[in-house]
């Protein structure tokens, strides 16, 4: 399937590794021009010769900036071309008791979960509405609904998110502009695999016995089964990146494995 997105422009936060990697491989071998984003610039660079080498001949670039830091927002923000497809994925996650979560664990996870989307959002929308087109996804979690009790301020972020994209939806109306979230199931990403793997060590198995566990624990009616694979979620944020989801606005579209057992 040809997803027409050969002369679009994409910027993905936070995809160095995991879902946006793979978000920006997708969309790149689709023929999307992809700007990539990490922390830091060598990191960010090493990933820009990674995806040239998956994908020989796409146009990739890099930016760097940190999402804990405005100023950093600010400076790559006047580096970025026209953008017509906006994905907002940068975010981190840690398990921790709710009562040991102190105020600037708090804050430091809403700059980067949340208000990373507002602020680059917040940026690019208005070009997207002036020209008639665009996209804008926010990479979303299953979490922010079944918001789990050893990662909560990780879940009110990714609740909060759904907020920020159904209300941003509202304000494209008459235009091909669209804003979706995806909700994403537990899904093996770079950040999870080496939580899984040093869980596993600590409990002397290994990391499949560790991952399967998991799931169980976690996810045991879950009609998966098993993790979701960052590939899997890039699939759909393709999809919803191009002008064929053109009737999708507004919508937070499950991609959790069956894990949400709600209509």
């Amino acid at each position: 399937m040809d997803l027409q997105l050969k002369q679009k422009t994409a910027f993905i936060s936070g995809s160095t590794q995991g879902i946006g990697f793979a978000i920006a491989q997708k969309l790149a071998e689709e023929g999307a021009m992809v700007i990539i984003n990490g922390k830091a610039e060598d990191r960010t660079q090493q990933a820009v010769h990674r995806l040239r080498s998956a994908v020989p001949g796409a146009q990739i670039s890099g930016v760097a900036a940190d999402f804990a830091n405005v100023h950093e927002i600010e400076a790559m923000l006047k580096q970025l071309p026209t953008i017509d497809i906006l994905i907002n994925n940068v975010g981190i996650f840690e398990l921790k008791p709710f009562a040991d979560i102190d105020d600037a664990t708090w804050t430091k996870i809403l700059e980067v979960n949340l208000l990373s989307g507002v602020r680059v959002s917040r940026a690019l929308f208005p070009a997207m509405l002036k020209k008639g087109w665009g996209r804008i996804l926010f990479i979303s979690s299953e979490s922010g609904v079944n918001v789990p009790a050893d990662m909560i301020h990780y879940g009110v972020t990714k609740t909060a998110m759904l907020s920020l994209s159904n209300g941003l939806s509202k304000l494209t109306k008459g235009t091909a502009v669209t804003v979706n979230s995806i909700l994403g199931g537990p899904t093996y990403s770079d950040g999870v695999a080496q939580t899984v793997e040093q869980l596993a060590t600590a409990q002397n198995i290994s990391a499949d016995q560790m991952k399967a566990a998991i799931i169980q624990h976690t996810n045991p009616n879950g009609l998966l089964q098993r993790f979701i694979t960052p590939e899997e979620i890039a699939n759909v944020a393709a999809y919803l990146s191009s002008p064929l989801a053109a009737a999708i606005n507004g919508a937070s579209v499950r991609a959790d494995g069956g894990t949400l057992q709600v209509l």
